[in-house]
C-alpha cells in the first residue's frame, strides 16, 4: 500500500537555520523583529503549501547573538507564542506550532498559552516539546537548575502530561452559553486533574476551555518524551533510511524527519552560500540531521524518496529569504505535480491535516466525547 502525502513544516525563527543567516537575508537588521517581516514569511509559506510553520524560542538569546562569542548577532528575539498568535491571524490555513520547553516553565501557564492559540487560530495549533539544557536558564528563571538528560526528560514528560490533562479539565460540552437558565457552565464537566510528581503538583481545572482540536498537535524529539503523550516525534537520521529506523523506533502516530537545506539560487549554488556564511561561524546545526545542499531537483528527489520512510519533514533552511523562495517556486510545485506530498485544506485543524483523530478528554463523564463539527472559516 502507498503511504500517504508527505506532511511539509518549515522552522522560520530568525533569519534561518545558520548562525549567520542574517547576513545574507533580504532585509535591514532593524527588521528582523517586525510583525511586517513575520507576516511576510509566514504569507509565503502558506502560498507555498507547507502544512505547517515552527517558531524556535528559549529564554535565553539566540546562539547566533552574544553567545557566539563576537556579540555581531541577533541579541533577543519575541516570544514564540506571541509570534505563533500573530501568525495565526494573519493565515488562514497554517499550522503553527511554537517551541515552548518544558524545564522551568509553569505546565499551567504553557496549557494555557497553547489552549488560546488553539482558539484564536480556529484549531490550527501545535506545540514543538523544547527543553532547556544551558544552567543560565535556570538563572534567568530564578530557578534551581535541572542537571543532566534524565532530569530534563522527567521534566518534560511531567509537565506534558499536565499540560494534556489540563486541555482535558474541561470538557466539549463544558460550556453552556444558556441565558434562559442563566448558566454559563456545567460544573460537573470541569474536572480537577490532581498531579502530583517529583517537581511539582497541579490541582486544575485550566481556565481556558478545552482547545477546538481537544489537544494541539504535540511534536517532541524522539525519545524525550514517551511515544504515547506525542502525535508527531521528530527523528533525526543522517539518510533516508536511518530515518525510516528512527521513525520505527520512536512509535510516535507521525514522524517527521528534520532536514536542513542549502539551495541553489539564481545568484549563487548553495556551495558558494555556506562558505559565504561559514567566514562568520559555523554551522553546526542539529545533531543527526539530515543535511542537503545543492540543487531544488535534489531536494525534491531526496523528499521524494524520504516519503518512502517518514510520514513528514521539517526543513531548517539555510538563509529563509533565500531558501523559502526556492522552495516556494521549485521544490513544493513540484511535490504536489508528483503527489508525494499535498496542502492544507481550507477550514480544516490541524488535526485534520495531518489525519491525526481528535482525542476524547478522559475525564468526559458519558464515555464519548460530544461531537465538534469543522467550519470552513
Amino acid at each position: 500500500m502507498p503511504r500517504p502525502a508527505l506532511h511539509l513544516a518549515v522552522e522560520i525563527d530568525g533569519d534561518g537555520a545558520h548562525p549567520a543567516a542574517w547576513r545574507r537575508a533580504a532585509h535591514s537588521p532593524g527588521e528582523l523583529l517586525t510583525p511586517r517581516r513575520l507576516a511576510r514569511v509566514a504569507a509565503v509559506a502558506e502560498n507555498a503549501g507547507f502544512t505547517l510553520v515552527t517558531l524556535e524560542d528559549s529564554i535565553l538569546p539566540p546562539a547566533s547573538g552574544i553567545d557566539a562569542g563576537n556579540g555581531s548577532g541577533p541579541v533577543g528575539r519575541i516570544g514564540a507564542v506571541e509570534r505563533a498568535a500573530f501568525v495565526a491571524a494573519s493565515t488562514s490555513v497554517l499550522g503553527v506550532a511554537p517551541v515552548l520547553a518544558t524545564t522551568y516553565a509553569e505546565p499551567f501557564h504553557v496549557s494555557s498559552q497553547l489552549a488560546s492559540l488553539d482558539h484564536v487560530s480556529a484549531g490550527r495549533a501545535g506545540w514543538v516539546v523544547g527543553v532547556e539544557e544551558d544552567p543560565a536558564a535556570a538563572r534567568a528563571w530564578g530557578r534551581p537548575v535541572v542537571e543532566g538528560a534524565d532530569a530534563r526528560a522527567r521534566e518534560a514528560r511531567d509537565g506534558l502530561r499536565v499540560v494534556r490533562d489540563l486541555w482535558d479539565s474541561w470538557e466539549d460540552d463544558a460550556v453552556i452559553r444558556s441565558v434562559a437558565t442563566s448558566r454559563y457552565l456545567d460544573r460537573s464537566r470541569l474536572h480537577a486533574i490532581d498531579f502530583s510528581g517529583e517537581t511539582y503538583s497541579v490541582k486544575g481545572p485550566s481556565i481556558v476551555p478545552r482547545p477546538p482540536q481537544g489537544r494541539p498537535v504535540v511534536l517532541a524529539r524522539a525519545g524525550l518524551v514517551p511515544a504515547g503523550l506525542t502525535d508527531v516525534a521528530l527523528v533525526g537520521g543522517a539518510t533516508p533510511a536511518g530515518a525510516g529506523t528512527a521513525a520505527a523506533a520512536a512509535g510516535a502516530p507521525l514522524a517527521f524527519a528534520e532536514v536542513e537545506v542549502a539551495l541553489d539560487t539564481p545568484v549563487a549554488s548553495a556551495r558558494e552560500r555556506i562558505a559565504d556564511l561559514e567566514r562568520y561561524a559555523p554551522w553546526e546545526g542539529g545533531p543527526d540531521r539530515l543535511r542537503y545542499s545543492g540543487s531544488a531537483a535534489g531536494l525534491v528527489d531526496l523528499l521524494t524518496e524520504l516519503g518512502g520512510h517518514v510520514d513528514g519533514v521539517r526543513l531548517h533552511p539555510l538563509v529563509l529569504d533565500e531558501d523559502l523562495a526556492v522552495l516556494s517556486r521549485l521544490v513544493l510545485p513540484e511535490l504536489f505535480v508528483r503527489r508525494i506530498a499535498a496542502r492544507p485544506l481550507p477550514g480544516t485543524t490541524l488535526r485534520t491535516s495531518l489525519g491525526l483523530p481528535r482525542p476524547l478528554s478522559r475525564f468526559t463523564t458519558d464515555g464519548a466525547a460530544a461531537p465538534v463539527r469543522e467550519e470552513t472559516r
